[in-house]
């Protein structure tokens, strides 16, 4: 795990609440709205979100033994907002990356200090709203 269990309680409590608002606006952030798979409670999560070609990729600060990150994948996916949109995304992969390739620069040099190399990636369901009329 990248980040130790008590910073992620400190983020729980004070930090998320802070960025909550913020994180749905913010580039290279978001809010992940996602289920509890045990609980069936309705949870959002800030968390650092980057645009793919084909969906968005998280940076797992914490590990893949996240609890948002286990809901992600028990459901199969996964709404999340950012820059002030919302967008549904499907079939999450894990997976590591020691350089941290689908990152940004910038990013790649914070997270190689902190020691993150997990990685989630998952697919972004086309709007209907949005697609082209035949």
């Amino acid at each position: 795990m990248a980040m130790g269990r008590r910073m992620a309680t400190v983020n729980r409590y004070v930090t998320n609440r802070v960025l909550g608002g913020p994180a749905n606006r913010l580039p290279g952030f978001g809010v992940v709205h996602h289920v509890g798979r045990r609980s069936g409670r309705h949870y959002r999560t800030p968390v650092n979100a980057f645009r793919t070609p084909g969906g968005y990729v998280f940076a797992l600060t914490y590990g893949s033994s996240a609890e948002w990150v286990k809901n992600v994948l028990a459901a199969g996916g996964c709404e999340l907002v950012t820059r002030g949109r919302r967008v549904r995304l499907t079939t999450p992969r894990l997976y590591r990356d020691e350089r941290r390739s689908a990152m940004p620069a910038h990013v790649r040099v914070v997270l190689g200090l902190v020691g993150v190399s997990e990685f989630l990636e998952l697919t972004r369901v086309p709007d209907p709203e949005r697609s082209p009329v035949a």
